[in-house]
């Protein structure tokens, strides 16, 4: 492992990762229910979630983990991790995901990754350049 791929590696947080992987392993059970999402709150809380399939278009685990997270009273979220289901592993956020955790939290990192470029904690803007912010429209109360 190089150095350069050590260095980015220190920021990802491995426990984070753990609870997703853990919840994928025992909570994810056929179609409906392939991926776990675990989030840490600003208070250190973790909060897990798995997405909801259905062909209509359920939520994805991120979206879900957003609000159990809002139901347990944590709604500073600062780090995010999917994880699928089979041991498939850390699997990056759909583009609504994307959208949605930049609206809602837009200093959030991000954990995404695999094989030979590991595992990296990344800025949900990186994941969305030149995005569209959802704020930007709404006036300003004064």
């Amino acid at each position: 492992m190089s150095a350069q791929s050590h260095d980015v590696d220190v920021d990802v947080d491995r426990e984070l990762v753990e609870a997703a992987a853990h919840i994928a392993r025992t909570r994810c059970r056929g179609d409906n229910h392939t991926v776990a999402a675990a989030a840490r709150a600003r208070d250190g809380r973790i909060v897990t979630a798995v997405n909801a399939y259905h062909f209509t278009g359920g939520p994805c685990a991120e979206l879900v983990v957003i609000g159990a997270a809002a139901a347990q009273g944590a709604y500073e979220l600062d780090v995010i991790v999917a994880v699928g289901d089979r041991e498939r592993g850390v699997v990056p956020p759909c583009g609504r995901c994307r959208q949605a955790l930049l609206d809602y939290f837009p200093g959030m990192r991000v954990i995404v990754g695999t094989g030979d470029r590991g595992l990296r904690s990344v800025p949900v803007g990186e994941l969305l350049p030149e995005s569209y912010m959802w704020a930007d429209h709404q006036l300003d109360d004064e």
